[in-house]
């Protein structure tokens, strides 16, 4: 870090080619209807020597990487996650430079802070370490543009679907969180099943200063009306946790927000929890839900089963907090019934062995949550023969304890 700057030292605030290069597409996004900003990018990538511009957004089941159509841009067929640099960029959130005859195809990760949009690709003749940090940056300005825009138009949204969705599936998707997060002290990352017909499962989660809150929600029924159900569930949990409320009281405010809109035929099963970032110690409600796997060390310790209540619509007692102290590194798989509960082919119940099993084999070779969240989801599902008749969604998080106050110091 460089020394303070004291009252008489001058202050070089001449404006360089990079930073003039990325507040002229800063300025000019204010305004920007959201059509003309692929238009906007490849004209500034072009700046900088860059053709063949691609934008490259992950649809919704986390296979691939759909172009997103636009002036300037180079459209083309979906690019699968496995397999391509794209992908590769992705799945590791670094560059990648894919050589060609004609010069270096660079892959640079679409990130809005932690969260993975997908990833913009362009052409250059050769490429500089100066190149590769003005991309860089450049890659990051565009991922929060995108993020910006995407509440006023339906042009993103239309390129990541690969398939027609349910009414149900579009009411869960405009609920959730972004399905990544990464701290240096906790990461998170979650996928829900199937995609585009989802309708009762839901997950939430907050990083309030130093405390993760989480909830995984399963409602019952299909269709629209789990959906529903499920709407008014994670409403009364963000509700009664930006209230301060403890785990025992959002039980409490969730069950009764639900008794009073649907009567005593309706319920759903959740899980609350509560994690101290610094401590590692995670707090938890189960409410009929099916108990967290504890992983370390690519191995799964046991269940979190500890003291449960009723779903929540049943009415059930005043919940015990059960509570466990992590270690670095240990991560918990929260996950809904329809994973472990589908029968495959000849009738077999899938069960919670083979899902042991999956995720043991499968932790291994996933350096990350985002990683391992959606190779464990793929792999069930083909494990299960590509059958998904009820909602299967997972939410993993990893404790990485420590400290992020590092973060907020300035390097000069």
């Amino acid at each position: 870090m460089g020394e303070p700057i004291g009252p008489g030292d001058a202050v070089d605030r001449s404006e360089g080619f990079g930073e003039r290069l990325l507040g002229q597409l800063l300025d000019r996004a204010h305004e920007m209807p959201p059509q003309l900003i692929a238009p906007l990018v490849a004209e500034e990538v072009r700046a900088v020597g860059g053709r063949d511009i691609s934008i490259l957004l992950q649809d919704y089941a986390q296979h691939s990487l759909v172009p997103l159509p636009g002036r300037g841009l180079t459209d083309g067929e979906p690019i699968p996650l496995e397999g391509s640099p794209a992908g590769r960029a992705f799945l590791s959130e670094t560059a990648v430079e894919h050589p060609l005859d004609d010069g270096v195809r660079m892959f640079l990760p679409l990130l809005d802070g932690s969260d993975e949009i997908g990833v913009m690709a362009v052409t250059l003749d050769d490429v500089s370490d100066d190149d590769r940090r003005l991309l860089r940056r450049l890659a990051g300005l565009v991922a929060d543009m995108l993020v910006t825009k995407n509440n006023y138009t339906d042009q993103f949204v239309r390129a990541r679907r690969r398939e027609p969705m349910s009414v149900a599936a579009e009411i869960q998707w405009s609920l959730l969180p972004p399905l990544t997060m990464t701290t240096p002290q906790v990461a998170v990352a979650g996928i829900l099943e199937p995609a585009y017909n989802v309708a009762g499962d839901s997950l939430d989660y907050a990083l309030n200063d130093d405390i993760l809150h989480l909830a995984m929600i399963d409602a019952m029924g299909h269709g629209l009306n789990a959906a529903v159900l499920a709407t008014v569930a994670v409403g009364a949990y963000r509700h009664a946790r930006r209230a301060n409320a403890g785990l025992a009281e959002l039980y409490s405010f969730m069950d009764t927000a639900i008794d009073a809109q649907f009567g005593p035929d309706h319920f759903l099963t959740a899980q609350m929890m509560r994690l101290n970032t610094g401590t590692g110690r995670l707090e938890w409600v189960n409410a009929g839900h099916p108990a967290p796997m504890l992983i370390r060390d690519h191995h799964v310790i046991g269940a979190l089963e500890g003291s449960g209540t009723l779903p929540v619509g049943f009415g059930g007692a005043n919940p015990e907090i059960n509570s466990v102290r992590l270690r670095r590194g240990d991560r918990v798989l929260a996950y809904t019934d329809g994973l472990v509960e589908e029968h495959t082919t000849g009738g077999r119940l899938f069960g919670e062995e083979r899902l042991v099993a999956t995720i043991e084999r499968v932790g291994p070779a996933c350096a990350t949550v985002q990683q391992m969240a959606r190779m464990l989801s793929h792999t069930l599902l083909r494990e299960r023969g590509g059958i998904t008749s009820d909602d299967a969604s997972l939410f993993l998080i990893e404790w990485r304890g420590g400290s992020a106050d590092h973060l907020a110091h300035a390097f000069l």
